[in-house]
């Protein structure tokens, strides 16, 4: 580990908390139970795994917790409120005040440079545009990018990508950053940069980190280890 996490309060409010929560699909007419049953609550400057096979329910989790999708049964809070009892529109201004969200695929814009990537979340908090461009520029400063803010998705390596998309999570300083597979498009040692970029914002700005992988050696790094198994948290 190259840094180390500043250690989440266990006394601490939780950033973003999963109470019983249950979540079903129908799928061709059959229902497909993804969580069964399941509470974790992440607090502030905690860093930890959820690991589990393809298909276990780990994803799932991961975008409940960040408001992505709601509960079929349960109770999910996000900084502190009941995203069952929001609109829409709250839990996304609520999603965008707390949570940075990173990804496997990057999903970043393909015709848009990297500062632009970087900035687009400040455009819902209504920030003009010269501020914005100021923000995301310390962002991809952060991550060590500043020299590539004008180069589009398409000029960069995979690792370059990984880390914009990391500064685009950073941006609108989140309590908590949930990265679902961020290794995993990425070689072994672009890999390990990126989970050293995560150990240092975790330790440095004391930002919650939530890693979703399947990789034991990411899980190994992390202060905490879930396991997640047929939509149930299982011992280790």
């Amino acid at each position: 580990m190259t840094a180390e996490p500043v250690q989440g309060d266990d006394s601490a409010v939780p950033v973003v908390e999963a109470v019983d929560v249950t979540k079903s699909y129908r799928l061709e007419g059959v229902t497909v139970d993804a969580l069964r049953g399941v509470s974790l609550a992440v607090r502030p400057g905690d860093y930890l795994a959820i690991v589990g096979p393809s298909g276990s329910g780990k994803s799932t989790l991961m975008h409940l917790l960040g408001g992505i999708d709601r509960p079929s049964t349960g109770t999910v809070r996000v900084a502190g409120r009941d995203v069952s009892e929001l609109s829409e529109d709250d839990v996304a201004q609520v999603r965008n005040a707390t949570v940075g969200f990173v990804f496997q695929a990057f999903q970043l814009l393909p015709r848009t440079s990297a500062l632009g990537n970087v900035a687009m979340p400040l455009v819902y908090r209504g920030l003009r545009k010269a501020q914005r461009q100021r923000v995301a520029a310390e962002a991809l400063d952060a991550v060590g990018m500043s020299h590539r803010t004008t180069h589009r998705p398409s000029q960069l390596s995979g690792g370059e990508q990984q880390r914009v998309a990391i500064a685009r999570a950073l941006v609108g300083e989140p309590a908590v950053i949930l990265a679902d597979e961020p290794t995993g498009n990425l070689d072994t040692r672009r890999g390990r940069e990126v989970m050293d970029l995560l150990e240092r914002l975790n330790a440095e700005r004391g930002v919650a980190v939530v890693v979703v992988t399947h990789d034991a050696d990411v899980a190994a790094r992390t202060d905490r280890v879930v396991h997640v198994r047929d939509g149930l948290l299982v011992p280790a």
